[in-house]
């Protein structure tokens, strides 16, 4: 009997583990994207970040302010990166994790978890939401990017 449950589960497991586990090709290239964007963000290379951004992107956040209030601020991509590729002395380094990516024709949303680093000093968390958009070129770009932004709670991994 132990030998046919297992027989079970090792067919089942071969027959739905690729899905399981498999990532569609835009989904990496999305995924690819956001990488890339926060390799950018450590390297201090606002050149290499600002080609994965729409010349149309808008960015915003949400915060809460120092009174309580819900707050949201909107930056500008030319402010963004000035700040990425002015020197400084520490690494700017975002982790991400709990990575959702969804897709549908040209449009994609990604969802992730953050967790910001002043090199090895945590500054702050929050989740970041980007939904991009595939060109005529084939190439996604980011077109809104909105995250939160707070000291705690931080539930990092």
């Amino acid at each position: 009997m132990k030998r046919i449950i297992f027989q079970f589960f090792l067919i089942a497991t071969l027959i739905n583990g690729p899905a399981i586990f498999s990532q569609s090709k835009d989904e990496k290239a999305v995924r690819e994207v956001v990488d890339k964007l926060f390799d950018g963000m450590r390297l201090a290379d606002s050149s290499a970040v600002s080609v994965l951004f729409h010349p149309d992107v808008r960015m915003m956040t949400s915060y809460e302010s120092e009174s309580g209030e819900a707050a949201l601020k909107e930056g500008s991509l030319e402010g963004f990166l000035n700040a990425i590729g002015t020197p400084h002395p520490e690494i700017w380094n975002e982790k991400i994790w709990n990575t959702e990516v969804r897709i549908d024709d040209n449009l994609a949303q990604v969802w992730t978890d953050y967790a910001f680093f002043v090199g090895d000093r945590f500054s702050h968390c929050g989740i970041d939401a980007f939904q991009l958009v595939r060109g005529a070129d084939g190439f996604w770009r980011i077109i809104n990017l909105i995250d939160t932004r707070r000291k705690a709670p931080c539930n990092l991994p």
